[in-house]
């Protein structure tokens, strides 16, 4: 009879044990067999908790068990650096999260061949006139192409709006290549609109960059 006790006292405890172990939320480099395995903002790869390399996080310090200071959420952290025409920028895979107004830095780039674009935009494969009203869109906001064809609506600080077509990406992960014209990669707030897009807005295009908002149309 006190065996028979034992036995089930023991049983008791494994079950316990596995169900407290199942409730528990795992840290970088903790194990874990699916999403909801892992605490705040890391993903489970390889049987173990990781910065989530689509959403660019980056809570883990290189890989290690010691984790840096919780993001708070839209935080959009680098992802590395690179070098070229003596400049070193940082790169994104994310942007800044899409509000109903959300604040950008509209830049000026040509579509037209042999434009500053380098390559045809990647949505259509084409080029596209200075009198066309287009932007391209960092990479965050690119989104892997879900926003090619769509329209935005642009705001500037002096009142004006106007709608313009995404037709390429802002790359912010790449750049200083033919591809790229030799350029930079792009900061991720980016909405990078032709000629057409900044005299619709009524705003100088020696001005370069400048604050304005965007939302879809």
């Amino acid at each position: 009879m006190a065996n028979l006790a034992h036995i089930s006292l023991c049983i008791f405890a494994i079950f316990v044990s596995f169900s407290l172990q199942g409730n528990a939320l795992s840290s970088c480099n903790g194990p874990c067999r699916t999403l909801n395995d892992c605490s705040g903002q890391l993903i489970c790869i390889n049987g173990k908790c990781n910065d989530d390399p689509d959403v660019g996080t980056h809570i883990c310090r290189g890989g290690g068990s010691t984790p840096s200071p919780p993001t708070t959420p839209g935080d959009c952290k680098p992802v590395g650096s690179m070098t070229c025409n003596g400049k070193t920028k940082p790169t994104y895979r994310c942007s800044p999260p899409v509000k109903s107004s959300t604040p950008a830095i509209l830049t000026l780039n040509n579509f037209s061949e042999g434009g500053d674009g380098g390559a045809p935009s990647e949505c259509d494969e084409q080029y596209h006139d200075n009198n066309e009203r287009v932007v391209a869109l960092s990479t965050g906001w690119y989104a892997g192409g879900s926003r090619c064809g769509k329209m935005i609506r642009i705001r500037a600080s002096n009142g004006r709006s106007t709608t313009a077509k995404v037709v390429d990406e802002c790359d912010s992960m790449h750049g200083c290549d033919a591809e790229h014209a030799g350029q930079v990669p792009c900061d991720n707030n980016i909405v990078d609109g032709s000629a057409a897009v900044w005299k619709a807005l009524g705003l100088k295009q020696d001005l370069g960059r400048v604050s304005v908002t965007w939302s879809m149309a």
